[in-house]
């Protein structure tokens, strides 16, 4: 069976092994179609796989995952019966699925969005093409030449003796089900991480930290941002918060939490490293 691969003016022909096991991330409407089956992205080969008689045009190779290939199949706004499961929004599988099963969802998402959103050249406005050997659109009008976009954010959870800060962001204030989190912030240009986590700490909650330290990343593909993730110590000075940001924020001690952030999430794992720090 031949599927085409859309690279925009390119007629390139993708030819699939019929029976090769593959991972599939099947996207339409800004959603992700998770399997009825025990994995809850699909996995199998075209001959295994339930999919309609007229396959989607735009199928692309992503990478691998558990030594198997994984493609992007991109159906645009309109969802489709694809008689294996139901679209659900990317977070759904947060916790439902391993970090890097995750983080390949993730990555779909992130591509799907690149070559939707830069499909006309932002120098010359002439069609972008996509590049065989790199991930990546050019312009072979003006030269002009994109990569997938990837924002750098801060996100810091902050220590007071055996109380961490927690704050309700404007986003989270969902009546009756407000999520208190880390505070995040995007890193602006000509700044060091550190130096973010410093400015959007005071913008948003009004006080001053000390002893940053780095614990981990995170691709975090809402579209296109990579979360790198701290822990610090409160320095000075009293809450007071950025209405534009957050609905409200205290410092909680741990046994008396309120709703956080669910498991998977980097902002969890900064949590549970102040819980450590504070035991």
């Amino acid at each position: 069976m031949e599927i085409v691969e859309r690279r925009n003016l390119q007629n390139n022909q993708l030819v699939l092994n019929q029976t090769e096991n593959s991972w599939w991330f099947i996207l339409a409407g800004g959603k992700i179609l998770v399997s009825h089956m025990s994995c809850a992205i699909p996995f199998g080969s075209l001959q295994e796989l339930p999919f309609p008689d007229i396959l989607p045009e735009s199928v692309l190779p992503i990478g691998e995952y558990d030594a198997s290939p994984c493609y992007l199949v991109d159906l645009g706004q309109e969802e489709q019966d694809m008689g294996m499961g139901e679209f659900r929004p990317l977070r759904y599988l947060l916790s439902r699925t391993d970090e890097s099963l995750f983080n390949m969802a993730g990555r779909a998402v992130q591509i799907a969005n690149f070559l939707d959103t830069h499909r006309f050249c932002g120098r010359c406005g002439n069609t972008m093409t996509h590049i065989d050997w790199e991930l990546a659109l050019k312009c072979y009008d003006c030269g002009h030449r994109c990569y997938p976009r990837i924002s750098p954010c801060i996100i810091v959870a902050i220590r007071k003796d055996k109380r961490i800060l927690l704050a309700n962001h404007v986003r989270h204030n969902q009546p009756g089900n407000e999520i208190f989190t880390t505070l995040a912030g995007f890193v602006e240009a000509g700044e060091t991480l550190e130096q973010c986590v410093q400015r959007e700490v005071f913008e948003e909650a009004g006080i001053k930290v000390k002893n940053i330290s780095y614990v981990k990343s995170q691709p975090w593909p809402f579209p296109h941002s990579l979360m790198m993730g701290f822990v610090a110590d409160y320095d000075s000075g009293d809450i007071h918060i950025d209405p534009n940001e957050l609905q409200a924020a205290d410092w909680f001690s741990f046994d008396q939490l309120p709703l956080l952030p669910p498991e998977g999430t980097l902002a969890r794992a900064l949590i549970e490293k102040i819980r450590h720090r504070c035991r």
